[in-house]
């Protein structure tokens, strides 16, 4: 049964002040890759990572839905977080993570 059948009465939030995320977070250590993967493997497997952090970054801006990511908002995202600016393809890797985890 959908929760807007069941006439639920809104809640209220606990929180007596607005929460605001902690950007102040440790990255995780790196380790290094696998050797002996053909080159494609590592090209595709970083671009995995980095569309991974590009969707995060673009969910904490308050961007959920993939119409809204256009190629020009992924950009500046990845400005925002430091990265290189992402391909057309990694663009697209974006937007369908963002599709698929809803």
């Amino acid at each position: 049964m959908p929760a807007a059948a069941l006439n639920l009465p809104p809640t209220r939030s606990t929180a007596r002040r607005q929460v605001r995320p902690d950007l102040r977070h440790e990255p995780l250590e790196k380790r290094r890759l696998p050797p002996g993967r053909p080159r494609d493997w590592y090209v595709a497997h970083n671009r995995r990572l980095k569309a991974m952090r590009l969707a995060i970054a673009l969910l904490d801006s308050g961007v959920y839905v993939p119409n809204q990511a256009r190629d020009e908002t992924i950009r500046g995202a990845a400005e925002r977080i430091g990265v290189h600016p992402p391909s057309a393809t990694t663009c697209h890797m974006v937007r369908a993570l963002m599709r698929y985890t809803r």
